[in-house]
């Protein structure tokens, strides 16, 4: 369904719901899923609109909200809903989530911080044991139970979607026995209650710093360590050991408020399904990486390898996996994936100059070096926000237009080539010893998509190589505003 349809189907169930006409609709920023977000307001009243063409996804969501809800769970409220239409409103939970107070990597984490995701983890032994309890598990989508079936699934994503595209050579029948030995270790945990499947700070909310739990449509019965799990091994969480080994048992304190729990066996699973969800996020980061080239998922898999690299080696479950221990020391050394970049890149003059520019107005700028310019990228083939009167005097700073360019146009693909091209010759460069590589991004004004474009790849070059970036909006600071 195009966009402009979406949007006024969901302003014709705000109208029916809030009883008076939609005076905004601004989309949301994308997840990794096909479902669509929009803020919708009008006076006092606002809600998040969603659209997701999963009947299946759609049912089990609005099925559990409402019986978390009903047990005093920290979910949204459903307001509205036209499945036939595949919508629906939910409460509008705020902007602020659990990962937007994560440290950045090398940052220290703060005490607050550990005292907030104790009361997550408190939430989420609630969750899984009392919201379990009378759920319709008829509605789960795709399996009802998170099964030997259901992680060979995962693992055999790991394979064909990470390890596959990424092109190590691999024994395939020893990965396969390695497979085999985890799985059947995990299926000693049980299945007798709700698993959120996707338990990460990007989907925990905070409203005046009280968590709220969304996106669990893919829920289902399943083992309670491996939620613990994918939250306290989230790749980008960087939560030190001693902070993960204190929310751990914390967890445990608060779930034998609701069911016995044998420890010793609870911790052993706990640390076969971290390896688990490891691979499982590995595969989506291949997917959506290596496949689509988006380039949040690639800055990601040099974390996730060295989480699982150290699982392997500390092997807190005691299981035998060679093959796997094998493959990860082979991709920690391919240079793609190796944490080294961004010490070389520090630590060598090269200075990437970026820009943004407007070809209507100033045109290409000159390379103030004497090296005769570097590349430049032409923005004005992808979806112009700056056509629509709510972005007119917004910039590619501002989150409403970041995130139409995310929803509404080529961009993350887009970046993710410019990011391929660029990353080419910066390594190149670092190699060599230059000091100087200048790239330009121009659209129609120079406002919204070559600033966001421009401050996306001297964002990503930092994060990866470390390299000296001077930023340049040249429009925008021709207006007088400070980058």
């Amino acid at each position: 369904m195009e966009s402009n349809q979406i949007e006024q189907r969901l302003a014709h169930l705000f109208q029916a719901w809030a009883g008076q006409p939609v005076e905004q609709v601004l989309p949301l920023a994308p997840s990794g899923s096909p479902r669509i977000y929009y803020r919708l307001k009008a006076g006092e009243r606002t809600a998040i609109g969603t659209y997701n063409a999963d009947q299946a996804e759609n049912e089990a969501f609005l099925s559990f909200s409402r019986h978390f809800k009903a047990k005093g769970l920290p979910v949204p409220n459903i307001y509205a809903e036209n499945l036939s239409a595949h919508i629906y409103l939910q409460e509008d939970l705020g902007d602020e989530r659990l990962y937007d107070r994560l440290p950045e990597p090398g940052q220290p984490f703060p005490e607050t911080l550990a005292g907030l995701y104790k009361r997550v983890v408190e939430e989420l032994a609630r969750l899984q044991i009392q919201g379990g309890q009378g759920l319709d598990y008829s509605k789960c989508t795709p399996r009802e139970v998170f099964d030997e079936q259901a992680m060979l699934w995962d693992f055999y994503a790991f394979k064909y979607q990470f390890l596959k595209l990424s092109g190590i050579a691999f024994d395939e029948q020893a990965l396969e026995e390695d497979a085999h030995r985890l799985i059947d270790f995990l299926n000693g945990a049980g299945t007798a209650h709700f698993l959120f499947r996707d338990f990460q700070s990007r989907n925990i909310m905070l409203r005046d710093s009280q968590p709220y739990f969304i996106d669990y449509q893919g829920g289902r019965r399943g083992a309670l360590p491996y939620d613990l799990a994918s939250l306290l091994y989230q790749a980008k969480a960087n939560i030190l050991e001693a902070v993960r080994e204190e929310l751990l048992y914390h967890y445990l304190d608060a779930a034998e408020q609701y069911t016995a729990i044998d420890r010793a066996a609870f911790v052993r699973h706990y640390y076969g399904f971290v390896l688990l969800r490891t691979l499982q996020v590995l595969s989506a980061y291949g997917l959506r990486g290596l496949h689509e080239r988006k380039p949040h998922f690639l800055q990601s898999i040099p974390y996730a390898l060295q989480n699982l690299d150290k699982l392997l080696q500390d092997n807190r479950t005691g299981l035998r996996l060679p093959e796997l221990r094998r493959l990860v020391g082979r991709l920690l050394e391919d240079e793609r994936f190796a944490a080294s970049a961004k010490k070389a890149g520090a630590q060598h003059p090269l200075v990437v100059r970026i820009h943004s520019f407007s070809y209507k107005i100033g045109g290409i700028p000159p390379d103030p070096t004497g090296n005769g310019g570097g590349f430049v990228f032409d923005c004005r083939f992808l979806h112009n926000p700056g056509r629509y009167a709510p972005y007119k005097k917004l910039t590619g700073r501002d989150e409403a237009v970041i995130n139409f360019l995310k929803h509404h146009s080529q961009m993350d693909g887009f970046l993710g080539e410019a990011f391929r091209i660029v990353d080419e010759a910066v390594e190149n460069y670092i190699e060599r010893g230059f000091s100087s590589l200048m790239v330009s991004f121009g659209c129609t004004g120079g406002q919204h998509r070559s600033v966001y474009a421009a401050d996306a790849l001297a964002k990503h070059l930092q994060e990866k190589y470390g390299v000296q970036v001077a930023l340049k909006h040249i429009e925008q600071e021709r207006k007088g505003w400070v980058n």
